[in-house]
Order: C-alpha cells, then structure tokens, then sequence
C-alpha cells in the first residue's frame, strides 16, 4: 500500500492542477477548438461557390479543400466535450459535409455552413467580439506592414507576392465572397492561419491588432459613398439598428445574413458604415440588469420564432452576462430575493429546453417582475459602506475556505512528520499564488476574454473532478484510521515518500491551491469597487483575510493535540462531506453554462453546501452520500474482522 502522504499529494496535486487550468482549459483547448471548427465550417460556406458550379467541380483544388475543412470540422465537433446539444452540432455538419460530398449547389451550402455556426456557438458559448472597439486607423497600419504584400494595397490580391503564391492570395476587394465572410472568420484567419495556403498564422500579434486588421480587411469592398448611405440608413431605419443590436451580432454576422432581412442594398451599405466605424455600436450599450431583461426579452422573442438554439443563447446570456456581475451586491442586500432570480432563471432556461414556450413566457414574466425588484433594490441609495464591508467580507471567505483547508492540511501533516525544512515551500506557494493571481486578473482584464459560460465550465468540471478524488481519498483515510497504527505507518513511510517528491511539489500544491480561488475573487472585488467605497472594501478585505487566519489557527491547535488516527478519522469525514457539496456545485455550474439540462423541484436552496431545487443535482449528491457511507460501512467491517483475527 502506497503512503498516505505519496496518494494525498499525488491526488490533490492532480485535482488542484484541474481547477487551476480548467480556466486554461476552457479558454485554450476547447476553446480554441471551438473557434477551429467554426472557422473551417465558415471557409466552406464562403468559399464553396469557387469550387462547384451547377453540381460540377469547377476546381478540383478547391473543391477537395472544402472536403478536407468540412472533414476536419466533423471530427472536431465529435471530440467536444459531452453537451446537451452536443448531437445536434453534429449532426448539422454532418448534412453540411454530405451536401459537399453530392457537390450541391453553393445557396444550399451556405445555409447549412450558417445552421452549423449558429449552433456550435449556441451550444459553445465563446467570446465572439472584440473586449474593446477596433482601432481601422491601426488596422490598416498593421495591413500595410504585414498584409499588402501579398493581399496588395487595396485588397486586389496584387502585392509583389502574390504572382509566387499557390493557391493564389484573397482579394478583399472582391465583393461576392466578401459578402458572405464575417469579420470573425477574418479574426479567425488572421489568428489561425490556414493550412494548405500561405496564410501564415499571425497569433503573436497583440489580440486588439487582429481584430483591427480584420476589420479594416473587411472594409476593402466597399466604397465612401456606400458608408454614407450605410450612416444615414443605420440614423433613420429602426429594422437596420435592430439587425445589428451590438459589436458581437457585427463580427459573426456577413452582408448576405442582413440581406434576408434589410435587403440587397440596404445591408450592402449599412455593412459597410458599421465596419468602418463600429464605436457606434457600443456607445450605448446595457450592462448588468438592464442587459438581463434585454436578452431574456429577446430569447423569448427567438423562442416564439422556433429558434430554441438562439432562445437558450440568449437565456444563458441573459444569467451569464447580465445577473451574474451584480450576484455579489445583491446577495449582501437581499439574499432571498437573489435566490428567487436564479430559481425563475432556472425554470426559465427549463422550459425553453423542454419546447414549452409559454412556459418558458410565464417565467419570463415573473423574472421581469423579478429583475425590476432587482434593480429597486440595488438602487436604494446606490450602494453603502456596510454593504461593501459585508460583500467584500463574504466574498473572501467563500472562496478563500477551500484553499485554506488543503494549505492548512499539508502544514499540519508536515508538522505532525516532523518535517519542518518543508514548510518553507507550502508557504512560498500560496505567497506566490497571490501574486501571480492578480497578475493573471490584470492580463484577463486588458488582453484575454472570459466569458460567464467559461467561468462556470471551469467551475463545474473541476468541482466535478474534486468530488470523485476527495471522496477516493476520504475512504482511503477512513480505512487507515480504521485499521491504526498510524504513527509507526508514518515513520516508516513518510520518509522515502518525501524523497521520491521533490520539495517543489510542495510549492506547486499550495501555489494551485491557492492561484485557482485568487482570480474569481478579483474579479468580484473589482465589482464592488465600482460602488466607490474602497475603504469599507478593504476593511472587508482585512477583516476576511483576519477570520481565514483564525480558522487556520484553530485547525493547527486541534489537528496538533488530536491523536493521529482521530486525526485522519475526522479528516475522512470532512473530505466525504467536501466532496458531496462539490458535485452539488458541479452540476450546477454546468447546468448555468448549458451543459446539462436542469428539472426544477421544489426543494431547498443551500448552495455554501450544494444544495441547489434540481433533481440533478440532488440525485448526484445522494449518489456521492452513498458511496461514501457504503465505504465507511466496509472500512469498519474490514476492522472489525481484523480485530478479531
């Protein structure tokens, strides 16, 4: 049997690398998974029209590009990670790759490529728009410097390179596919790059660049007086603000999309006033619950329509977006209130999944209600001292616990060794950990995107991911307790397993236990310093970081006087508990990112221990309970006829 010490780091090592790169995770790999696939399911509608003509292949190059991308985006949906929705992806491109494979004709392609785009990022929610409005005189400063060589200085394809390039450069300037190509495809070429082309990937350039170039690249086919007419239609034509409500429906939307809606000419010409001067799209923008009501008017809207994918974008978007920022203030002010939301949000997003949609019309009508009870109530003298002091206070101590049970662990385990020359290293992590979390805060505040649904994701997979390794190593613990002898287990043990890991395990352990609470926490600071009482927050701040220490203190003093198999005894109990609030809190931060369906029950809502009114939720709970008691129940078995022997 392998030391308690060699399978506690092992195991916690490897679940706190999960919640410290879930984030990572989430925002690299299936993220930018998720861009990949859209991106070639976009080549394809875009470019499809170059390669079959009236059900002939007029370029066998072409032709068997859009065959490789559509392939490449089919096995990519299939490796995504397990979703709701996650079939019906599939299956749209799997109708778009068999309409390439009987060479159909290129209206009926693109419609497929748009149906397969609008629900891989219905059901993958990622960061679609810029963090700040492109700068096009910086765009075409970059052009110049990395594009015109080839692309040529106005988008003709003519640069000194291109006569030496197979397959030849795109010319922007070329209105008929530019009217299908949206600037997030654009965005994603110039990121990307891609493969079987010249088209080098130019990733390295700052995020704001390549949105600036992409936008100015899709500014090349048209001309000024299309722009001023495109200015005077976007100043006096409601259809066409409403066709474009924000900079995210501007990137992933193209010309030929608003043309279903605004019209040949007036799309060609609002398409080019909005991309040449897109700050007007967010001079105006809500935020916060004003957001909320506006994407849960629009996703009951969509519903109405029959478009349940938009619908629950939207819904989601609605939580995410617009509820989720104010939970902190709210919850300090009016935790019943806050609770009922997230209850009716629920139910909301339910009845949308469900296909009842007047369901889903009462619900609404109740969270408008709800929404505007909300605001009365984060209005009332805007915010206060106490509010903040007690916001910032709960914040800190929500999030700080669970790191500060695993730190606090491993010092009291290594105290309980004798092995004091380690100490140095636990403590360095977590010192490092505080440092290296506003950091990362300050990079995702300027440069990097974090969407509502990514942060849920994040917290769900790994809270997941913690429950089924605490609960493995708390049954674990129970069956050393109950069998004894540990201090001779100890010494002979605890030795060689410290050799075999190097000290700096030890660091890295407290420093991802730590650095995986930090960021969430800024983020909800930086909420509550909008309120304007920097000082209340900080003494919030203090007066947390003060109750963290004194329940840090209380451990040591108890875990020291405690004989070693209570210690583990009561130890086994704890993580057996974490680890039931933990998938509690799992399915539900999937459930608000849509990646399980949720069925609301009338039931408690506790969620500091899980609890949350889904039958989801609470079957995993009872579940992981189960388990953990049939474990128990063995354990003790296993001693009892240990003793007798």
């Amino acid at each position: 049997m392998r030391t308690f010490f060699t399978r506690f780091l092992g195991a916690l090592l490897v679940l706190n690398l999960l919640g410290s790169t879930a984030a990572t995770a989430q925002a690299v790999v299936p993220e930018t998974a998720v861009r990949q696939i859209w991106q070639q399911i976009d080549y394809v509608g875009v470019d499809y029209g170059g390669a079959v003509a009236h059900g002939q292949v007029a370029s066998a190059s072409e032709y068997a590009e859009m065959r490789e991308f559509v392939g490449n985006a089919l096995t990519g949906a299939r490796g995504l990670p397990p979703s709701a929705g996650r079939s019906q992806v599939i299956a749209a491109i799997e109708a778009l790759n068999q309409a390439v494979e009987r060479r159909a004709e290129p209206a009926e392609v693109s419609q497929l490529s748009r149906r397969a785009s609008e629900l891989l990022l219905a059901q993958y929610p990622v960061p679609v728009a810029p963090r700040v409005v492109p700068d096009l005189q910086r765009g075409a400063e970059v052009y110049r410097a990395q594009c015109a060589a080839c692309h040529g200085a106005t988008g003709h394809a003519d640069g000194p390179l291109s006569a030496k390039l197979d397959p030849r450069p795109v010319a922007f300037s070329e209105h008929e596919r530019a009217r299908s190509r949206s600037l997030l495809a654009l965005y994603q070429v110039v990121t990307q790059g891609v493969s079987g082309t010249s088209m080098a990937s130019f990733a390295a350039l700052p995020e704001a660049d390549r949105w600036a170039v992409a936008f100015y690249a899709g500014t090349l086919s048209y001309d000024a007086a299309r722009r001023d007419r495109g200015e005077a239609t976007w100043k006096n034509d409601a259809a066409a603000r409403a066709a474009f409500p924000d900079l995210a429906k501007l990137t992933t939307s193209s010309e030929a999309v608003a043309a279903e809606t605004l019209g040949e000419e007036r799309a060609q010409d609002v398409t080019a006033y909005l991309r040449s001067d897109p700050k007007v799209l967010v001079a105006n923008q809500p935020s916060g619950l004003a957001l909320a009501r506006l994407q849960l008017t629009k996703s009951l809207a969509a519903a109405r329509a029959g478009d349940s994918s938009e619908a629950t974008r939207l819904a989601l978007s609605a939580y995410l977006d617009g509820f989720e920022p104010v939970e902190p203030t709210l919850g300090v002010r009016n935790k019943a209130l806050l609770a009922e939301v997230e209850t009716k949000m629920l139910a909301y997003r339910s009845a949308l999944s469900a296909g009842k949609v007047e369901e889903a019309a009462a619900a609404a009508k109740q969270l408008e209600a709800l929404i505007t009870s909300a605001e009365a109530e984060l209005s009332a003298g805007a915010a206060d001292p106490l509010t903040t002091f007690l916001g910032a206070l709960t914040i800190l101590l929500r999030e700080g616990v669970e790191a500060l049970l695993i730190v606090v662990a491993m010092i009291a385990f290594l105290r309980k060794a004798d092995r004091q020359e380690a100490l140095r290293y636990v403590h360095g992590g977590w010192v490092a950990a505080l440092a290296a979390g506003g950091l990362t805060w300050w990079v995702a505040t300027y440069f990097v995107s974090v969407s509502g649904a990514s942060r849920e994701v994040t917290e769900g997979l790994s809270s997941l991911f913690a429950a089924v390794v605490l609960l493995s190593v708390g049954l674990w613990m129970h069956q050393k307790s109950s069998a004894g002898r540990w201090q001779a287990y100890l010494k002979a043990h605890l030795s060689a397993a410290l050799t075999r890991r190097s000290a700096w395990a030890l660091f890295a352990l407290a420093f991802i236990a730590v650095y995986r609470e930090v960021f969430e926490t800024v983020l909800f600071f930086s909420a509550l310093a909008a309120d304007g009482y920097g000082s209340a927050m900080v003494a919030g701040l203090i007066t947390g970081s003060a109750l963290l220490a004194l329940i840090a203190f209380i451990f040591l003093r108890t875990s020291a006087r405690m004989p070693i198999g209570k210690f583990f005894a009561a130890s086994s109990v704890l993580v057996a508990v974490l680890a039931v609030v933990l998938v509690g809190k799992g399915i539900a931060g999937l459930q608000e990112a849509g990646w399980l369906s949720a069925t609301p029950i009338d039931w408690l809502r506790l969620p500091v221990l899980g609890v949350y009114p889904t039958l989801q939720t609470n079957l995993a709970q009872i579940l992981v309970l189960l388990a953990a008691l049939a474990g128990f129940g063995f354990n003790a078995l296993k001693a009892r006829e240990g003793a007798r022997t």
